[in-house]
């Protein structure tokens, strides 16, 4: 069981819910008394229940919104941007124990997936899947390799960074093709890169970050377990970055990521 947020909304719901139910119990048996005020700790029970338990099935079921803290994912997704992530496309997980009860889709190679980082499952990481089960991949030279054919990539020019990314100004921008999925990636000429290979094994899935360069993925810790996976980001619906002179990137807002 995770305490994370969840959790918290979860015991708030019970609680809260608990109460109301108590005291209307309560009434029933004592109708003279229906006609007095509420105690104060009833009132706020019946005032934050119904908001708290429907946060916790949207949160829960539906859609949960993240920001992006770093720039692993530019130029894709840039620091600040605010996404919101679809929590049932992979399947209907039961909250807090996130145990999936029905599944709906499988990930695809090329989806920007949120995933509990295996390595502290209280901490959620954003990047893109790149292998899947059973999968050979290769990383060489800067080079992405899927099953030993390397996966296509068109330079497309050098990078402007704005605000929390203007350090990546003058990356290689390149349009990455992954048997489909058509995203941009960054390299950095001066950044040395590293050589892995490996085997994705059943059940797991193999992500890396779109700044090539910069990003702390599966090239240095591993596969992410499915049972890890939190959802699929397809929304952008807000952009604050306080090293910005406009502080809200308006031209962000309502873009969905590739």
């Amino acid at each position: 069981m995770d305490y994370d947020f969840s959790f918290f909304l979860a015991l708030a719901s019970l609680i809260t819910g608990v109460i109301w139910l108590v005291y209307t119990l309560y009434i029933k048996r004592h109708p003279e008394k229906k006609d007095q005020p509420d105690p104060l700790l009833v009132e706020y029970a019946k005032s934050f229940f119904p908001v708290i338990f429907i946060v916790f099935l949207l949160r829960s079921f539906l859609v949960e919104p993240f920001r992006i803290p770093s720039g692993s994912m530019m130029p894709t997704l840039l620091v600040g941007d605010f996404i919101l992530v679809n929590k049932f496309i992979y399947g209907i997980r039961l909250p807090v124990i996130n145990k999936k009860i029905i599944d709906i889709e499988e990930p695809k190679r090329g989806d920007i997936i949120v995933f509990r980082y295996p390595r502290d499952p209280k901490v959620d990481y954003i990047k893109r899947l790149v292998g899947m089960p059973g999968d050979r991949v290769t990383y060489r030279n800067k080079q992405l390799y899927i099953n030993g054919k390397p996966i296509t990539r068109k330079f497309t020019a050098r990078y402007q960074g704005i605000g929390g990314g203007k350090n990546m100004t003058g990356a290689l921008e390149f349009t990455e093709d992954l048997e489909g999925a058509e995203h941009q990636i960054l390299r950095v000429e001066r950044q040395p890169g590293v050589s892995r290979d490996y085997i994705v094994p059943d059940g797991h899935y193999y992500v890396m970050g779109d700044n090539r360069d910069n990003s702390n993925d599966s090239r240095f810790w591993g596969t992410v377990a499915e049972e890890y996976l939190v959802g699929k980001a397809f929304f952008i619906w807000m952009n604050f970055d306080i090293d910005t002179a406009t502080k809200i990137g308006f031209s962000r807002i309502g873009t969905v990521p590739q």
